[in-house]
């Protein structure tokens, strides 16, 4: 049986496409980008999560560790801890939490199954996402073979970094792309998502020259891709694909950060702060200018 690891399953999500949507995450990215906002997806294997807020430092998670990892200030030596998830069992506070499980596909479409009837509804459906669903291609394929002998529509939100291999055989099953374009330089995307952008561009216009259903989807992140000129580049880019139905910039926010503390991560992007309104409509107005079909948010 198909087994897949996934962090979250979002339920009623109304910026995963259209109508309302489950959207389930899979765990594990092959890309770093310092701005992500769900850190705890990029690894595929599970996570231990620490929330210091919520910690009553009652002693519970030591006593209950096993390997001895973590530490009479509480903190954990990542080199003993397996893992184990007993501190997740034992903390009264909830402030420990493992985040990722193994699911089969049978699993997650019992989860997808329940939404059915909204789906109906509001012409919604479910969204694949993650991290990058593409990275686990067996059970992303289960899913929505499912999900099409089920009548349910498919979205895949995609970093596009894959073996075109893997995006020819799960296509002709997904109704929607949800499509990251991050960076047109190829330094500055090396720089801030620790890949090139050749993959990701050339598999771009396979699927658009191929007729397939895509929505960009454009995180703005002030000092690194907002100036009017690497929009403009981006615009034109994306004006010449055949077959893209729409442009959705997302504006950058900081609330990551605390994440990246609960993971013991450094947050590495350079100090930035939310684009303005002002600013996002500036940016609206120049890709309008190409003809593309322009909104803030998914």
């Amino acid at each position: 049986m198909i087994t897949g690891t996934i962090f979250d399953v979002k339920k009623f999500s109304i910026h995963d496409g259209p109508g309302i949507r489950t959207t389930i995450f899979f765990k594990g990215c092959p890309l770093a980008c310092l701005w992500c906002h769900n850190p705890e997806s990029q690894s595929r294997e599970p996570e231990l999560i620490f929330w210091e807020s919520r910690c009553i430092k009652c002693g519970a998670c030591r006593e209950a560790c096993g390997p001895g990892a973590i530490a009479a200030d509480l903190t954990v030596n990542a080199e003993k801890c397996t893992l184990c998830g007993d501190c997740v069992a034992a903390c009264y506070a909830e402030a420990r939490e493992m985040v990722g499980q193994k699911m089969t596909a049978a699993q997650v479409m019992a989860e997808i199954e329940r939404d059915v009837p909204f789906y109906d509804e509001s012409e919604g459906g479910v969204t694949f996402s993650g991290g990058e669903p593409l990275a686990q291609p067996d059970f992303l394929l289960s899913l929505l073979q499912a999900c099409q002998e089920r009548d349910i529509h498919t979205a895949v939100d995609t970093c596009g970094f894959a073996p075109w291999s893997v995006l020819d055989t799960i296509r002709k099953y997904v109704d929607l792309f949800l499509y990251d374009l991050k960076l047109m330089d190829e330094a500055q995307h090396r720089r801030f998502t620790g890949a090139s952008n050749e993959l990701i561009f050339s598999n771009l216009r396979a699927l658009s020259e191929r007729g397939h259903n895509i929505f960009l989807r454009v995180p703005i992140v002030p000092g690194v891709n907002d100036s009017d000129e690497h929009v403009r580049r981006m615009g034109a880019f994306a004006a010449a694909l055949p077959h893209l139905k729409q442009v959705d910039v997302l504006p950058y926010h900081h609330i990551a950060a605390e994440k990246y503390q609960r993971l013991g991560k450094p947050y590495e992007l350079p100090a930035s702060h939310p684009p303005s309104d002002e600013r996002m409509a500036k940016i609206v107005q120049i890709l309008q200018e190409f003809g593309l079909q322009v909104k803030i948010g998914g």
